[in-house]
């Protein structure tokens, strides 16, 4: 009987011979040359959730100074562990999104930037496109945050991205970020972000498309849920739903990238507008996707931006989802 190694130096005896003889017919060197493409592939990809299809969604990259932004912690400090990761300084940071079919309903999960923050973003309506969908078959636009990288994609160019479609604000930051007060006491580096959320969300407003949603309230009801995760912004929810026993569970801006805070939960972000209540609500949110163990999909971790969260020797640790084709 053959062994296996006998099979493998068969096998190997007949590819040199099929080599050897194939010089008679082909080059030993190919003339052609080709271009670099430098394009990346469209930014969607795809899973099932119990009966519910879900399409993550790129936004695009963005080269953040995360080391720079990091709070309570030194950029030396910070820098050195992106190293250790092998991300640099800048950081590569994803924004991404997430489209919900639900079989009648098209929803989706926050709405990128528009062209509010440079042109290595707001690709989330061509990647929609590419995903084989439309902007205009959206039924719901549930923001996590009226934050410019979740909200600003709503409109572009002066027009509505999603003509057809209800966009869903926490209430707690249409109050906050909507408010000409709160605008006016707001530091001047802080003022953009106010202008800009009026923009984002005013073509809705005016059309009579624009709901609010309470804090733990369902934007979508009987289809999506809310959980509020205060502190980044008043308002700041994780989206989630449940299908066949499987969770789901969308949830912003818990972190920004997929290092630095999970072994140090205690690191917030410039951007946090309660940096204390930020750091609380993250813990609370890694200790339930540990002891629940669902899915978990976050704003700026590495595209598609989903996997688990575990506990480890320094903390907790982020493990992506393993990539699958079969769907």
């Amino acid at each position: 009987m053959l062994s296996r190694r006998d099979m493998l130096k068969g096998s190997l005896a007949a590819a040199a011979i099929g080599a050897t003889a194939s010089t008679v017919f082909i080059p030993l060197r190919a003339a052609a040359k080709a271009p670099v493409v430098g394009t990346q592939a469209p930014g969607y990809y795809r899973l099932m959730v119990g009966d519910v299809e879900v399409t993550a969604l790129s936004d695009g990259t963005g080269q953040f100074p995360l080391a720079d932004l990091y709070l309570n912690t030194s950029p030396e400090h910070a820098r050195t562990a992106l190293a250790n990761a092998f991300q640099g300084t800048p950081t590569s940071t994803s924004v991404n999104a997430y489209l919900l079919n639900f079989g009648d309903r098209l929803v989706l999960l926050d709405a990128g930037t528009s062209d509010l923050l440079g042109p290595e973003l707001g690709k989330l309506p061509a990647n929609i496109i590419a995903s084989g969908y439309h902007p205009d078959q959206i039924d719901d636009v549930v923001i996590t945050h009226i934050h410019t990288d979740h909200s600003g994609g709503l409109i572009m160019n002066g027009k509505k991205v999603f003509p057809n479609a209800t966009a869903h604000v926490p209430k707690l930051d249409a109050e906050y970020w909507l408010s000409t007060e709160n605008r006016d006491k707001a530091p001047e580096s802080a003022k953009q972000y106010f202008d800009q959320a009026v923009l984002s969300t005013k073509l809705y407003s005016e059309s009579g498309t624009l709901s609010t949603y309470e804090a733990n309230a369902s934007p979508v009801p009987g289809l999506i849920n809310s959980t509020h995760r205060p502190g980044h912004t008043p308002g700041h929810s994780a989206l989630w739903f449940e299908s066949k026993g499987e969770k789901f569970v969308y949830w912003g801006d818990i972190t920004h990238g997929d290092v630095i805070q999970f072994d140090e939960p205690g690191v917030s972000i410039a951007f946090d507008v309660d940096p204390d209540q930020a750091i609380t609500t993250r813990e609370a949110a890694f200790a339930e996707a540990v002891s629940e163990k669902y899915l978990v999909a976050g704003c700026h971790i590495a595209f598609p931006g989903i996997g688990h969260v575990i506990e480890d020797s320094t903390m907790f640790d982020w493990v992506p989802m393993n990539y699958r084709a079969d769907v």
